[in-house]
């Protein structure tokens, strides 16, 4: 979730880890699809990922529906963007398919195949509101969903059950102690769990943590904030209008700001940390709450993982004044329109889409809602209910598709950010700092 987006930035600690481990190179295939003489399509994809992963279990079985041999070439997360913009230079012919994040469409979509004629009415009512939109670019569909994502509510039950804390919250906050939903719940509560547990003066149990590090996390983080203040779309609007300094974007980092500066209820070391660090520390007993990638909840309640292993919940993210918001973090399948086999590689986007719970079983999520309806009510599965929740919220929001995104994100968002936590900078000042950069990145309107 960078540039390592949502689960990008952390999967390395999950179930699904080892995301920078690079695999054989499959061979190149530039032979005609008509003449059948190379019987071979060529896949792309994230080394050690979940993408990978279900690459190598099904391709025996689409050989034997369909004769042709999958080939993988696994590269590290930004190897495959390297290599795709290669290939859309080159026009090699060297890929069939690839396996994406959302935010690679802008740069890419020049060389992707439209792949409007698989996405039928069916397969489009399947999916979370955003998924279509998300692999699209200029009103075309050029991505295939494998899987979608946003960060959910992930908390410690059993403090959240225990019978003191219930009447210690109820006497100092006047409401009963429950899964805050709301940013005034979430800051009591986070208050509330921050203390020194063992008595040596030293505070050792915090309630959350903030995003600040140097990457892409702390920007989707924020963002989720922003969304749930009321802004819609993200940072840029209508005739590139930059909407970063106001009020919903400066209200949110103001909201962060406080739970670091005037709570003090999380850890002040935020401009170190991202999803990696707060699940460590949750993991480890130190945190009673994370607003974290939904599928986090899985390696939480797994022993070899966590401390707290069995003690853990899920809720749907909090809300803010428009209701609840998050940054989704899908990623698609796509055809690069140099492929010499592009009938063969829709049947293998097909082919993969059918086999969609195997994203499940891998990674803890999907991209479909029949998938996620199947699994949420089985044992191990209870973050997906609050997380379908989280994807069909009210203020939920894909970044903005513009060429210039990761650009704006590494030179005015991701420095605004660290500018406020740091107290460098008030958010009101970071954001109007960022709003000028943003400016001056995006093309004369």
């Amino acid at each position: 979730m960078v540039k390592k987006k949502g689960i990008l930035s952390i999967v390395s600690l999950l179930l699904v880890s080892s995301l920078f481990l690079s695999g054989c190179s499959g061979e190149k295939t530039g032979s005609s699809e008509a003449k059948g003489d190379n019987k071979t399509i060529t896949l792309l994809v994230e080394g050690g990922s979940p993408a990978f992963k279900v690459a190598k279990e099904t391709a025996a079985e689409f050989k034997e529906e369909t004769g042709y041999t999958v080939k993988i070439e696994s590269v590290p997360y930004t190897g495959v963007y390297d290599k795709l913009k290669a290939e859309v230079a080159s026009q090699a012919g060297a890929f069939d398919v690839a396996t994406i994040d959302i935010l690679w469409f802008p740069a890419l979509a020049g060389g992707l195949l439209p792949l409007e004629d698989l996405m039928t009415d069916d397969l489009k009512n399947d999916l979370f509101p955003g998924l279509v939109e998300g692999g699209s670019y200029q009103n075309k569909v050029y991505g295939m969903p494998v899987w979608t994502n946003a960060k959910n509510l992930i908390y410690r039950k059993d403090l959240f059950e225990d019978e003191k804390n219930k009447a210690d919250f109820q006497a100092k906050y006047g409401y009963e102690l429950h899964p805050p939903t709301t940013w005034d719940e979430y800051s009591d509560v986070a208050k509330f769990f921050t203390k020194d547990t063992d008595n040596d003066g030293k505070v050792d149990m915090y309630g959350t943590t903030v995003f600040g590090a140097n990457n892409g996390d702390a920007v989707a983080s924020w963002l989720d904030h922003a969304a749930q203040a009321g802004a819609k779309p993200l940072v840029v609007g209508d005739k590139g209008k930059v909407l970063v300094n106001t009020k919903p974007y400066v209200d949110s980092l103001q909201f962060l700001v406080d739970l670091l500066k005037k709570d003090q209820s999380v850890p002040s070391g935020a401009l170190e940390m991202a999803s990696a660090e707060t699940s460590e520390l949750f993991w480890n007993g130190k945190l009673a709450m994370m607003l974290a990638w939904g599928h986090f909840y899985v390696p939480s309640n797994d022993s070899k993982q966590s401390k707290v292993a069995g003690k853990v919940g899920s809720a749907p993210m909090i809300g803010g004044g428009a209701g609840i918001g998050a940054v989704p973090g899908p990623w698609y399948q796509v055809i690069p329109s140099s492929s010499k086999k592009q009938e063969i590689a829709k049947e293998y986007l097909n082919f993969i889409y059918e086999k969609n719970e195997l994203f499940m079983k891998t990674l803890g999520v999907a991209a479909r809602k029949s998938v996620f309806e199947r699994y949420s009510t089985q044992q191990g599965y209870e973050h997906l209910r609050p997380l379908m929740t989280t994807l069909s919220g009210p203020q939920t929001q894909n970044r903005p598709a513009i060429k210039e995104w990761q650009e704006i994100e590494s030179e005015a968002l991701i420095p605004a950010v660290q500018f406020a936590l740091s107290g460098e900078k008030t958010p009101q000042e970071a954001l109007d700092w960022a709003a000028d950069v943003i400016k001056d990145l995006l093309p004369p309107q």
